[in-house]
């Protein structure tokens, strides 16, 4: 069955995806949910967090698929779908507060993708596990091959591979940041 709700049309419910609901992690839940309606509208969800043990935050932060900068507009246009979409599937069973935000220039790494995307750029990257010592680092992101993201470390220049699936965290360092800290 196929719910219409304007722009939002083809967000379709699965019998069994909603048998699978309780096991899903719900941020992941969510972004399932909500991530080909906003791509229909020309935006993609780069990360979902919800956050907080007594008042709960769902943070969504979206992007334009045409790379454009993100307006106000954009953010208030997809927080009316997101609240619709998400009323109407009630997945968070308490009162929240909704933030939509774009990126920022300190954009995080999260899909594999977007660090082919940034390759080129620096960043600041968290490890799971110490690698000679430490678990946070400054480095040139040079790509990715296969599993594995390739860096360049600051200060060392060394370069460095880890699994894709050994990095906790990572984000752009903002050019700014950059030229400061030299």
């Amino acid at each position: 069955m196929v719910k219409n709700y304007g722009w939002l049309t083809g967000v379709g419910y699965n019998p069994l995806f909603l048998l699978n609901k309780q096991m899903m992690d719900l941020g992941q839940h969510i972004d399932d949910i909500i991530a080909p309606a906003l791509l229909n509208r020309g935006f993609r969800v780069v990360r979902i967090q919800l956050q907080g043990a007594k008042r709960k935050t769902l943070q969504v932060m979206i992007e334009r698929i045409d790379e454009e900068n993100m307006s106000v507009d954009d953010c208030a246009l997809v927080s009316r779908a997101v609240s619709v979409l998400l009323d109407v599937d009630d997945l968070i069973h308490e009162p929240y507060i909704l933030e939509v935000s774009s990126p920022g220039l300190d954009r995080p790494l999260v899909q594999k993708s977007d660090f082919m995307r940034f390759s080129g750029s620096f960043v600041k990257i968290e490890l799971k596990v110490p690698y000679k010592g430490s678990r946070r680092f400054q480095a040139l992101l040079l790509g990715v091959e296969g599993d594995f993201i390739k860096f360049e470390l600051e200060p060392q220049k060394e370069v460095a591979e880890f699994a894709f699936s050994d990095i906790q965290k990572a984000k752009l360092i903002p050019e700014y940041e950059m030229s400061r800290s030299s």
